[in-house]
């Protein structure tokens, strides 16, 4: 379960990272929405392996 909350975590903010990119914000917006992205899937990756 915790594993689907993640994926759907990680999957609203590579959404928010391709809307701010095409909204031009500052560059450490996106790359800060990307690396969350990026933990959110790890983690949902690392809790289907337990």
């Amino acid at each position: 379960m915790v594993s689907i909350l993640l994926m759907g975590l990680g999957g609203l903010l590579i959404g928010g990272v391709i809307a701010f990119w095409q909204q031009k914000t500052p560059r450490w917006i996106p790359i800060s929405f990307g690396v969350l992205a990026v933990l959110a899937l790890l983690g949902a990756y690392l809790f289907t392996l337990s």
